[in-house]
């Protein structure tokens, strides 16, 4: 499956406050601003994943369509995928 580039850029971005809550950590800032930080790369890894799964989802059940199989299978799939991932 062929990625869009701007999934690549949100995790570079998250990279960088990996990076950023390291410096914190190594400069001891206060617990509620890491937990701040930490919390926002959570989020934004959970956009991302969501954002990969319904490009496929969708690629797949246009395929699965095309091939007269079971989109319902697929989309349960994609469900348990999301759910599993929290």
């Amino acid at each position: 499956m062929k990625y869009d580039p701007a999934l690549k850029n949100r995790l570079a971005r998250v990279e960088g406050q990996i990076r950023g809550i390291i410096k914190m950590l190594d400069n001891e800032n206060d617990c509620r601003e890491i937990a701040t930080q930490l919390s926002a790369v959570r989020s934004a890894v959970d956009k991302t994943l969501a954002h990969i799964v319904a490009a496929n989802l969708e690629q797949c059940i246009i395929k699965e369509y095309e091939n007269g199989g079971n989109t319902s299978e697929i989309v349960q799939q994609a469900i348990e995928l999301l759910v599993k991932s929290r």
